[in-house]
């Protein structure tokens, strides 16, 4: 490792430990992200041509300036995203959209109310995404738990539940996507081996969990209020299924028309938006400005969006300088043939990076071979879907799901680290233990 890349390197971990410490220090984690990005970028800058070898001197500062764009342009898909199906769902929300999923869900039993959150959030994660479950989620925690320190629980539940239900499913994650898309896992392959080792990896957390909360509520705390809404039953109902179906139709969209995802949630904002502009014609300007789009726009969390964009940006120098190749090669060539240690260990690094390099690195690394481990469905593949996903609840910032319960309920990282972590690590490495088992006896 060069002098450079392992200034690179360390300036990520300070960066890093600040984001961890942000309870300590009192500087919001968006602002250590950015200077930590610009840092590592600047820092590649002194002395590109050790990275760009083949590049020409005189051609090397547009090359880096592609790769700059390239990255940020990743970066603001997943960010538009993530902003777009947020806002969709502050809509749904905002006019009564989610008072069928509350009613259902609505138990004064503290602990019943945990197993029914954590069974919709493992399988609508499945159908949705797990970012974008996990926003639906907190909405309606929110009308059901007032107390902050019980509702951080059940929000540490609900990122566990989302990176385990999404696991399964080729459209659940990102990573899975990506592995889909390349056609290292087919889907009934990874619905049918994957499935209880995610259900386990998340049933486990909840039962630990459970312990936390006893007794009921109080029965003016978690019974429904009513809601004043200017829009009728019917009304209300074209609003959930245009946000929900628009939400399960992106994946669709993408295989369709090839586009990235940010565009068909782009399309699912712009029809209820146009929507519930009409809905808004028949109703008093006063009395619906808060519930227009225009204003729910405002109530987007910009500080995560910038911390999400400082985090991918930072990990994508370590990418460039050749880090996360050169700790997969290290991982192969240490564990070579074990891949439950190659893939527990990757499951692991995706809860500290972002997991979808770590993925795209090991592809890259890794042929598909035309049987054994390395095939199509093959253990090392489904392994990595596993602990890609489900590795990156044992932070709160390992996954798209965390960083964005984070943003929404204010959650420290030195909160979940000593209260979650743990609980996160047995549930993960008992998913492990239940696919060797299903590998080894059943499939």
């Amino acid at each position: 490792m060069s002098t450079l890349t392992l200034f690179i390197v360390i300036v990520f971990v300070i960066g890093y430990l600040c984001i961890a410490l942000e309870s300590l220090t009192k500087v919001n984690k968006a602002a250590i992200a950015l200077l930590m990005c610009v840092f590592c970028w600047t820092l590649l800058m002194m002395g590109p041509e050790s990275y760009y070898p083949g590049i020409a001197a005189d051609g090397i500062l547009g090359h880096i300036a592609e790769v700059i764009e390239h990255h940020l342009g990743d970066a603001a898909g997943t960010l538009f995203f993530l902003m777009g199906a947020m806002t969709i769902v502050e809509i749904v929300d905002s006019n009564g959209g989610f008072n069928f999923v509350r009613d259902v869900m609505k138990t004064r039993s503290k602990r019943k109310l945990m197993w029914r959150v954590a069974f919709m959030t493992f399988f609508l994660s499945a159908i949705l995404d797990n970012l974008t479950t996990s926003i639906v989620m907190i909405m309606v925690l929110r009308k059901l738990v007032q107390a902050r320190e019980e509702r951080l629980i059940y929000a540490a539940l609900i990122i566990i539940s989302a990176n385990s239900g999404g696991a399964f499913s080729p459209i659940g994650d990102v990573t899975t996507i990506m592995l889909w898309i390349k056609g290292v896992i087919t889907t009934q392959g990874v619905i049918t081996e994957i499935f209880i080792p995610s259900l386990v990896s998340m049933v486990i957390p909840a039962f630990i969990l459970q312990y936390s909360l006893k007794g009921k509520f109080e029965k003016s705390q978690n019974l429904p209020k009513s809601e004043v809404s200017q829009f009728t039953k019917k009304q209300r109902n074209v609003i959930f299924w245009l946000g929900v179906g628009g939400l399960v139709f992106v994946p669709i969209f993408k295989t369709i028309t090839h586009l990235p995802p940010f565009m068909g949630i782009l399309l699912v904002l712009g029809l209820l938006w146009t929507v519930t502009e009409i809905f808004h014609h028949n109703t008093s300007e006063d009395d619906t400005m808060a519930k227009r789009v225009s204003d729910l726009l405002s109530k987007i969390d910009l500080a995560t969006i910038m911390f999400f964009l400082g985090i991918l940006m930072a990990v994508a120098v370590l990418q460039e300088v050749g880090v996360l190749t050169a700790l997969g090669e290290g991982l192969n060539t240490a564990f070579s043939g074990n891949y439950y240690l190659i893939n527990g260990i990757i499951g692991v690094l995706s809860s500290i990076v972002d997991n979808v390099p770590l993925v795209a690195g090991c592809m890259g690394m890794y042929p598909v071979a035309a049987e054994g481990a390395m095939a199509v469905d093959g253990i090392f593949w489904q392994l990595l879907a596993y602990c890609a996903g489900v590795g990156g609840s044992m932070l709160i910032i390992g996954s798209a799901a965390g960083v964005v319960v984070m943003g929404l309920e204010k959650i420290t990282f030195g909160w979940y680290m000593k209260r979650i972590t743990w609980i996160a690590f047995v549930g993960y490495l008992a998913g492990i233990i239940s696919y060797w088992l299903l590998d080894s006896f059943i499939f």
